[in-house]
């Protein structure tokens, strides 16, 4: 996969207009079941995507009448050949191995510009930890979440355990986790798991598409701010993230585009902001 040519990945579908790539899991003859491949092509698409700062929000979904059964068995089945060999190093091995699946996940939260999932049927096991590193979540009125892991003798190990519980209640992510049981788009929706429920696909993707085009019409370097500060507070004290916030503020606090916010408003016309710079190593010739 060379710059934005998207055209052979085997698990996803990708396009990107007006400011907005839309990622979808493509494989709905097997409930989009996450395969190993899946798990390269995911992060290395949504890297690509701000490497180049081809787009200023990301929104994925899926085809089919099932958002994701989660990891594929062929991932088990291939774990399951791997645990063999002395037990230190087969630990080892093991541990590289979660830390590469936490990865895909990590660039969904990585990436300066936001995630939207939009979902649709069953989000099911390492589904649930995908969009859970999402920024927002909406889905439909059949949508259901399960913590699957629980049920197949295990423990949920790239990521839901560890973003669920600042998405919605402690007692609720225990209940699910500790039960297996699904939570259907009502629940979801009380708890504040998912922003809206919409009736259908039809108008679950419409109405993500719009949020998704109010986003893209703001400036990148305020919302990426925004993501950048969000995520940053989650995750330490109010008064670290103050202080986090008034550095961050002495380098990227510029008039360019404020400017323009106040003059397209005067004018009545949609504000024309530049794009970021792409994400690439200072070392890498630009292309």
């Amino acid at each position: 996969m060379s710059d934005l040519d998207f055209s052979k990945l085997e698990t996803l579908s990708v396009s990107i207009d007006q400011h907005i790539a839309h990622i979808q899991l493509s494989r709905p003859e097997a409930l989009n079941s996450m395969i190993p491949i899946f798990w390269h092509e995911l992060p290395a698409t949504v890297r690509k995507i701000d490497e180049q700062s081809a787009a200023r929000v990301i929104v994925i979904s899926s085809q089919g009448k099932h958002f994701s059964a989660g990891m594929d068995l062929s991932v088990f089945t291939q774990m399951g050949k791997d645990f063999v060999g002395e037990p230190a190093r087969r630990g080892e091995r093991m541990r590289r191995m979660v830390l590469e699946l936490q990865d895909s996940f990590n660039a969904l939260e990585s990436v300066r510009m936001p995630v939207l999932v939009a979902m649709q049927g069953g989000v099911i096991g390492g589904a649930v930890d995908m969009v859970c590193a999402a920024d927002s979540r909406y889905c439909t009125e059949d949508t259901y979440f399960t913590i699957k892991e629980t049920e197949i003798g295990m423990t949920a190990d790239v990521g839901t355990l560890q973003r669920l519980p600042h998405l919605i209640p402690q007692g609720l992510v225990r209940e699910l986790a500790y039960t297996g049981r699904n939570m259907g788009a009502k629940e979801a929706k009380e708890s504040g798991l998912v922003n809206q429920v919409f009736a259908d696909q039809e108008s679950l993707l419409a109405g993500v598409m719009k949020i998704a085009a109010k986003i893209a019409s703001n400036s990148p370097i305020a919302v990426a701010g925004c993501k950048e500060m969000i995520n940053y507070t989650r995750d330490h004290s109010v008064a670290d993230a103050l202080n986090y916030m008034a550095t961050w503020q002495t380098g990227m606090f510029q008039m360019p585009d404020i400017q323009e916010a106040m003059s397209a408003a005067q004018e009545r016309r949609k504000p024309v902001y530049e794009e970021l710079h792409k994400n690439i190593s200072g070392m890498q010739r630009n292309k």
